[in-house]
Parts: C-alpha cells; structure tokens; sequence
C-alpha cells in the first residue's frame, strides 16, 4: 500500500467541517495536505500532483479516470451564500458577467443560468484579484467562497446561484466532491469517509473557538451547505454535466 497520499482541499470555510476530523485522525501521518483555491486543485488532480482533491464538479469530464471516493461534498439544497452573481443594477440590466478567476463549477453554472433559465443575452470576461471590490455599472460578477461574505455586505443585488439552480430544477446542487484519479487503498478510503463525516455530524465542536464576523458559521453549516453526497445530488451532477456539453465554449472578453 503507498505510504503518503497527496490530497487537494479547498481553503475556504466550507470545506472546515469536512476537514475537521480528517485533521485529528490518525490518517494524517498516511497524509500530504495541500490546500489552495477550487481551480487549482481542479488543475492539480488534473496534472496528477494529487491523488485526491476536493474538485469543483466542472472537472470530473475532464479526467481520463475518476471516482468519487466519500459520501461527503460541498452542496447545497437552495441557498448557499458563498456562491452568488454580484451587481449594482437588476438581473435584467447586466450586460457583462465578470467569471471568478478562483472557480470551474460556478463560471459554468452562471453561464447555464444565464442562458436557459435567467434568459440573459451576456458577455462574459475573465477576472483579476480584487475584482469582487469593484463591481460597477452594468457588470455583474460571480464571486465564490469566503469573499462572497464579503460582498453580501457590498452590492444592493445578490443572485444566490444554489437558489438559481434550485429554482429552475427542483434539485440540489453540487459544488465540489472528493475524487481520485487512481485506485485508492480501500482501507485508508473507509478511514477518509468516517472522518469526513465526523466534523458534519459535530459541528458544535467544530466551530468551539471559532469567530467569524460577517456571517453566522452554524447557519452556513447547517442551512446552506448541505454536506451528504445523495441520489438526488447525484443526479444533480448528471445534470449540470448534461447543461454543461451543451454549451458553447466559453468566449471572454
């Protein structure tokens, strides 16, 4: 069996109960722990500088070989909060779409909205660090994770893309899961999965010392982020898999 696995997580909050008993487990010494923003760990799996990342779902048509290797992810059953279209006007007056620099899954998921259930004839264009300070006119942009705390604070118009989804399906939605690109030890899996679910199912003890001003963590944990991987988040990936072959390739300007 290899000795060290190199796993990608996501350094957002999120990702903080997932997390929560992997880090006091004894699978830590069996542990490389990377962690970076969702499309770099997309990049790392990709490029197989991990073994296993928390990926944004964009990805998973991308690798030659995946599974889904824990019953956990990082989903939704309505509204999130850290993953939302940012504006200073109405929905119906955005001309451009600013695309997180920091996402895969949810660039993509604003273009699924925008063009099948919002109805929005956009443009969409890349963007910079500190883009999500400056939203002005008629440019909207999708901001993701922790800064979009941030920016509920900011902007007057806040479309929350879980909702969005929710709205126009009927289901979940899925943001990232823990995938492998490899064959994976089955031992060290099972390890993995109780101690993902360890922080989800102690979320009290998860958030003992923790302050965070611009949003109450036990809302997001236990409202907004759904964390079990189910039939129906499932088929909610299937989907937006479905949505995201039938789109065009993504022109920026």
């Amino acid at each position: 069996m290899k000795e060290i696995w190199s796993i990608g997580a996501v350094s957002y909050l999120n990702t903080k109960p997932l997390l929560f008993g992997v880090e006091r487990s004894g699978l830590m010494r069996m542990i490389d722990l990377k962690r970076d923003y969702p499309a770099n760990i997309a990049s790392a799996l990709l490029h197989d500088k991990i073994d296993i990342g928390l990926v944004p779902v964009a990805v998973l048509p991308l690798l030659e070989h995946y599974e889904i290797v824990t019953d956990y992810c990082i989903g939704t059953n309505g509204t999130v909060a850290s993953v939302a279209l940012f504006s200073q006007v109405p929905l119906e007056e955005i001309k451009t779409i600013q695309l997180d620099y920091q996402s895969r899954t949810s660039v993509n998921l604003v273009r699924i909205l925008c063009k099948y259930h919002w109805e929005l004839d956009v443009n969409f264009k890349p963007s910079a660090p500190g883009f999500e300070k400056n939203i002005q006119g008629n440019e909207a942009a999708v901001v993701i994770g922790d800064r979009a705390f941030e920016a509920l604070l900011q902007y007057p118009y806040v479309y929350d893309l879980g909702q969005a989804w929710k709205d126009f399906t009927g289901l979940p939605f899925v943001f990232a899961v823990w995938a492998a690109n490899k064959a994976i030890d089955s031992n060290f899996l099972d390890g993995f999965n109780m101690a993902n679910g360890y922080g989800v199912q102690h979320i009290d003890e998860v958030l003992e010392g923790v302050e965070y001003p611009l949003y109450d963590l036990k809302t997001y944990y236990t409202e907004n982020i759904d964390y079990r991987l189910n039939d129906a988040k499932r088929q909610a990936i299937q989907l937006f898999h479905d949505y995201l072959k039938a789109l065009p390739p993504l022109i920026t300007k």
